[in-house]
């Protein structure tokens, strides 16, 4: 007997671990191939944190931790939240989950009943889609442009807005595009959830410390809404610590208490060594975060140089994460080899098998136009990544 639930025959597989699997496949078979694919440092983490980890299995944490997290850790979230962010979320409003996507679809189980309406910002990350879909809420898609920054205008979100949009998931700097939204443009947005009282706002912050444009500004920050603001945030990207598997949330009371309730029926608390880790990070006194966010900042200027110069590619500068998304729009229609490229998903495969370079096709992001670049990697493969890619796309005619 085989009987999948339709709950999960919904659920598409996650394009960017997909195109990871594939280049690894490559890579076993002894072929060299470049992966720009997925979302992860390749900073080793921190010495100070490791040790903390160390010092944990001494000390014997060993056992269940509470199903919120432990409440140093959350009291360290929580002081975090205020120093960096000017947000006030008591150690009680703040939930630690197994990453941030656990977080996000705590969250979305929370909150959205059959129907209910959520609006998605395109280009988004992968599985906002797909948690929607899984938690039975409508997704409600808005298109923003690559001339525009990919951004939404107050404007276009007011017309999308309906007596059952439940919740707006926003995401800044962003993943894919790596652009950043000002004050200004933030405080509009704000503008038209204030109108709104029904909606609730998920901020999805979780590339905080790799902006490029000054300091990271928190949509909670807005008092005016802050009530109906949930802030998602993590240890992954800004500590190089993605396989710790440490998210958290800084939500109003009553929503930290549905995500505890359920957290408490589906995973109890997150793993008791990788939360005594996350305690050193958010606390480390180190200048980690910096020489990364550094780092990041001259591959972007290094990959977007030269990903400038390919004739047929659009880009624009992204202010923050590690992400470029060129429109690739020019080389759909054309072919090599017995190979055409109809679409962005076309062209990442057609690069993977031509140049050996793993990239995302933007169909997985709501942005079939364009494709993902992560520059989370050495000068030199981007160097030569870059290489590789313009030859492919000059043999297309």
């Amino acid at each position: 007997m085989e009987h999948i639930s339709k709950r999960v025959q919904s659920l598409s597989v996650s394009q960017t671990l997909a195109m990871a699997q594939k280049s690894r496949e490559l890579k076993e078979q002894g072929i060299d191939v470049i992966s720009l694919s997925l979302g992860e440092p390749d900073f080793n983490t921190p010495d100070d944190i490791k040790e903390a980890a160390k010092k944990a299995i001494d000390d014997n944490f060993s056992f269940y931790p509470p199903v919120p997290g432990y409440s140093d850790l959350r009291k360290a979230i929580s002081v975090k939240f205020k120093e960096e962010n000017g947000l006030d979320y008591s150690p009680e409003q703040v939930i630690v989950s197994a990453g941030g996507k656990h977080t996000l679809i705590n969250i979305l189980l929370a909150v959205v009943d059959p129907g209910d309406e959520v609006i998605l910002l395109a280009p988004y990350w992968v599985s906002y889609l797909d948690q929607v879909i899984f938690s039975e809420g409508k997704p409600v898609i808005l298109d923003t442009k690559i001339d525009f920054d990919f951004k939404v205008t107050p404007a276009q979100l007011e017309a999308a807005i309906t007596p059952r949009t439940r919740v707006l998931i926003f995401n800044s700097p962003s993943n894919p595009t790596g652009m950043v939204y000002t004050r200004e443009e933030m405080q509009a947005i704000a503008g038209v959830i204030e109108r709104h009282p029904q909606i609730l706002v998920i901020s999805d912050e979780i590339y905080e410390h790799i902006t490029f444009t000054g300091k990271h500004i928190s949509m909670a920050s807005f008092t005016s809404i802050a009530d109906r603001v949930v802030t998602v945030n993590g240890v992954s990207k800004g500590y190089a610590m993605t396989g710790w598997r440490i998210g958290y949330m800084g939500a109003p009371l009553w929503l930290a208490s549905a995500c505890n309730k359920l957290q408490g029926q589906f995973t109890s608390g997150v793993c008791s060594i990788a939360q005594r880790a996350a305690l050193a990070a958010v606390t480390s006194k180190s200048d980690s975060k910096e020489r990364m966010r550094e780092a990041f900042l001259r591959r972007r200027d290094l990959i977007c140089g030269l990903l400038g110069e390919i004739k047929g590619l659009k880009v624009r500068v992204p202010q923050g994460a590690f992400y470029v998304m060129p429109d690739v729009t020019s080389f759909c229609g054309k072919s090599y080899n017995d190979q055409t490229v109809k679409n962005s998903d076309d062209l990442a495969l057609y690069l993977l098998r031509e140049a050996r370079v793993a990239v995302i096709g933007g169909g997985a992001f709501g942005a079939p136009d364009c494709i993902r670049i992560s520059y989370a990697t050495s000068d030199e493969k981007i160097t030569e990544a870059v290489r590789r890619i313009r030859e492919a796309l000059e043999k297309l005619e």
